[in-house]
C-alpha cells in the first residue's frame, strides 16, 4: 500500500526532525507527544527550522508554509495508529519504547509500517510487543534530520523482506537518503564504530599521548 499519512511519536530533537523532513516532501505528518508544551515547542522549532532553509535559498517560501500546514499535533497515541507508516522517536529507555510499541498495538491499521528511530535498542525487543513483527524495522536517521543524509535501516529477524524493501526505497527514493542496512545488534553500525573510537581518544588523551586539541586537529584534518 502507497504510504501518505505519517505518525511520528516523539517531537524532542530527532522527531521534530523527521515530521520535518516528511512534511517536506509532501507527506501529512501526525507529530504526537504527552504534553502540549512539548509539541508547541516542536513546532516553533519546525518553524524556525523551515525559515532557516527559505533564507537559505534551500526551499521556497511557499514550500515552507505548506509543509508547516501537513504537520497535526496530536496528543492522542491512538490517532497515530492508521497512519501508513510510524516513526517512534521517544526517548532512549528500552522500557519506554516497549510501554509505547505495547499500547500502540490495537489502534494500528493492518498494513501499518512500524518504525523505530532507536540507535541502540534491540528492534526484536520492541517488535515482539505488536503481535506484528514483520512490519517492524529499525529506521535510524541521525541528527539534525533535514541536513544529513544518511538513514540506517535495521531488520529485526522477523521483518519481511516486503516491508524492508518497502522501508529501503521509500527513504533512498522519496526521501533522497543515503541508506545503509545494519543488523539488529547494539550499536548498529554507525555507533558500534563510534563508541569505541571515542573511548580510544579519551584513553589516548588520558595516558598523555597528546592534548585534546591535537587529537581533534588531527582527527578534523586528518579524516575530515
Amino acid at each position: 500500500m502507497e504510504i501518505s499519512r505519517v505518525g511520528v511519536i516523539g517531537a524532542g530533537q530527532m522527531g521534530n526532525g523527521i515530521a520535518h523532513v516528511f512534511a517536506l516532501a509532501g507527506y501529512d505528518v501526525a507529530l504526537n507527544d504527552i504534553s502540549e508544551d512539548a509539541l508547541s515547542a516542536a513546532m516553533d522549532i519546525i518553524q524556525s527550522n523551515l525559515d532557516r532553509q527559505v533564507s537559505r535559498g534551500k526551499v521556497t517560501a511557499e514550500d515552507a508554509a505548506a509543509a508547516r500546514d501537513r504537520i497535526r499535533p496530536e496528543l492522542d497515541l491512538a490517532a497515530i495508529g492508521p497512519s501508513d507508516l510510524i516513526i517512534e522517536a521517544a526517548t532512549e529507555r528500552e522500557p519506554l519504547k516497549n510501554e509505547i510499541f505495547a499500547r500502540l498495538a490495537p489502534y494500528l491499521a493492518p498494513h501499518t509500517l512500524l518504525t523505530s528511530n532507536t540507535s541502540s535498542i534491540p528492534i526484536m525487543s520492541l517488535a515482539v510487543q505488536t503481535g506484528r513483527a514483520s512490519q517492524v524495522c529499525g529506521l535510524h536517521f541521525f541528527n539534525p534530520v533535514p541536513v544529513l543524509d544518511l538513514v540506517e535501516l535495521v531488520p529485526s529477524l522477523a521483518t519481511s523482506e516486503e516491508t524492508l524493501g518497502r522501508l529501503e526505497s521509500f527513504a533512498s527514493d522519496v526521501l533522497g537518503k543515503s541508506v545503509i542496512r545494519a543488523r539488529d545488534r547494539a550499536g548498529f553500525i554507525v555507533n558500534a564504530l563510534l563508541v569505541p573510537y571515542l573511548l580510544s581518544a579519551i584513553r589516548m588523551a588520558e595516558s598523555g599521548f597528546a592534548t585534546v586539541e591535537h587529537i581533534d586537529a588531527g582527527m578534523v584534518k586528518g579524516c575530515n
